[in-house]
């Protein structure tokens, strides 16, 4: 981890000064500001930062470039934007343990085993990504399964999605959870035989999240350059930061104010409380040449479908007797919103099942007409959509924030919670996209890596890393090459009021670029799943170089 770091400080600081700078013999990808695809062969980046001309190959060169690179026929992106992300959970996620690779209990249970003996001076053994169903285990996991690997430390221990946790009997101890313990409204605890089971969802994670001990500062610090030096490796020039706390927001003022800050982080607040303690009257300015903004606010509607707190209209296809958890309520979800617009806040509401998507519109419906200004509202993930609400948001002017990557990991999962006759309006990027819904792409990490090529090849083809299923899931559903880096790049950047500096490649914005060994536009699904960047730029300078390039 050391290691990590310092490779991660030395790479910002190698970085070259701003100069006149010529990228030349490029196959040269961008969208124009309207979306329409452009190809050139040079690039020409200004003393700013920025793009100072597109060159055909019959333009003429600058005679004397500052500095000149030969990108010897290689593909040129726009540096790929994350529409939706949790950077310090992709921090913290490579500081502690990670269980998302892990097919079963047992190999779990032996992870954990392990991380535990060679962590004997950790209090607590913190981690996330378990997942019951990739496991195939046919419920949730309990603290007496924990007890067995690890009896004498609490253990707390995030799902994939972050919307429940696993705890073992000493945790719960720690934290005073007892058979008369009650979740929290918009929560649920898991049961077995008149005790909590060990597995705590949506609002009731506080119970146990609470008695955790809290990162210091220089654990946050940490993890961010770890998040960044990720995000870089992985052709992310700019992640719209989803649900940010204040301690987050200092992490990011602290590397900015140090000149570490790299990528640009376009901040969500986590709630109205953490929204108005750093933005206060209003959004921020842009700071640190445009690398890091508070724009708006996160509301959590409901929970996640692979822990059945989605919000359903009907009940679940698995469960009866469950629809799912609404996190707020119609009067709770209004007041917030109309509370952060009237300030000039963006609100992005997470909303997974169909029914809270619904709600979500409604809600939209009923203030639209009376809050000032462009309101740009988003919805986060919109996986479950009840197909007569699609329409709704192109009429309310809503963009869909969704994630590509999330359909073929939970393919499986929806099936079986939904039943086929739900499936219509699941993972609809299609039906969106002709009903003329503005569509924003990102990755959910750390629920799903943050590398964005794999997203891009699910986007295109509804298929997993093993070209499964034969023709894709629900093929109907899947959009142009086109559209998916426009999701990634020019419409991630409206969704974030940041269309005027990045985005695109056009002349005046941001020199964020990718060089990559092939053209995403013309590889197969699975060549573009393996990609990734030789080089990443941002505003002009080389962040990333990989290894051997």
């Amino acid at each position: 981890m050391r290691a990590a770091l310092c490779a991660s400080l030395a790479l910002l600081f190698a970085a070259p000064a701003h100069a006149d700078t010529l990228i030349d013999n490029v196959n040269g990808i961008t969208l124009d500001k309207d979306g329409k695809l452009i190809r050139f062969t040079g690039l020409v980046i200004d003393k700013d930062g920025k793009v100072a001309k597109l060159l055909d190959r019959k333009d003429k060169r600058p005679e004397r470039p500052d500095f000149k690179e030969d990108a010897k026929g290689k593909t040129l992106i726009p540096g790929l934007i994350d529409a939706h992300g949790h950077v310090m959970g992709l921090g913290f996620s490579l500081m502690t343990l990670d269980l998302s690779e892990t097919k079963s209990l047992d190999e779990a249970l032996a992870a954990i085993r392990q991380y535990a003996a060679d962590n004997p001076e950790l209090p607590w053994i913190i981690g996330r990504g378990w997942n019951q169903e990739a496991w195939g285990l046919g419920r949730f996991p309990t603290a007496a399964d924990l007890d067995a690997a690890v009896p004498d430390r609490p253990v707390w221990l995030e799902r994939v999605d972050g919307h429940a946790g696993w705890a073992n009997s000493a945790a719960m101890r720690a934290a005073r959870v007892t058979a008369a313990s009650k979740a929290p409204e918009g929560g649920r605890i898991e049961m077995a035989n008149g005790q909590p089971s060990g597995v705590f969802v949506d609002a009731a994670t506080n119970l146990i999240a609470a008695a955790v001990p809290k990162p210091l500062a220089r654990d946050r610090d940490r993890a961010f350059l770890l998040a960044q030096q990720k995000l870089l490796e992985q052709g992310i020039t700019t992640i719209a930061d989803m649900g940010t706390t204040i301690d987050d927001w200092q992490s990011y003022r602290r590397a900015g104010d140090k000149h570490q800050l790299a990528i640009r982080i376009i901040s969500y607040g986590h709630d109205v409380d953490n929204m108005a303690l750093i933005g206060g009257p209003g959004p921020t300015p842009w700071l640190y040449d445009d690398k890091l903004r508070m724009v708006g606010v996160k509301l959590y509607l409901d929970g996640a479908l692979g822990s059945r707190g989605a919000w359903l209209k009907a009940p679940y296809a698995d469960a009866p007797g469950q629809k799912g958890l609404p996190l707020l309520t119609p009067a709770q979800l209004r007041n917030k919103m109309v509370r952060a617009s009237m300030d000039g806040f963006q609100v992005a509401i997470h909303a997974i099942g169909d029914a809270a998507n619904a709600e979500a519109l409604d809600a939209i419906t009923d203030l639209n007409a009376d809050l000032p200004g462009e309101r740009r509202w988003r919805i986060e993930h919109a996986q479950i959509v009840d197909p007569i609400d699609i329409p709704r948001f192109k009429q309310l002017g809503v963009v869909a924030s969704m994630q590509p990557i999330h359909q073929p990991s939970d393919r499986l999962m929806a099936e079986a919670r939904l039943g086929p006759a739900r499936l219509k309006g699941a993972y609809a990027w299609r039906s969106m996209e002709q009903a003329g819904v503005r569509l924003a792409f990102g990755s959910d990490v750390p629920v799903e890596s943050a590398n964005p090529f794999p997203g891009i090849a699910a986007a295109i083809s509804r298929t997993d890393a093993q070209g499964q299923p034969f023709g894709g899931w629900h093929p109907e559903e899947a959009v142009s090459r086109e559209t998916a880096l426009d999701g990634f790049t020019r419409s991630a950047a409206f969704a974030g009021f940041a269309e005027d500096r990045i985005g695109t490649l056009m002349p005046g914005m941001r020199a964020d670029f990718l060089i990559l060994d092939a053209d995403p536009l013309l590889a197969s699904p699975s060549e573009i799943r393996g990609m990734a960047p030789r080089e990443t730029w941002i505003g002009g300078y080389r962040y990333y170089k990989r290894k051997g390039s």
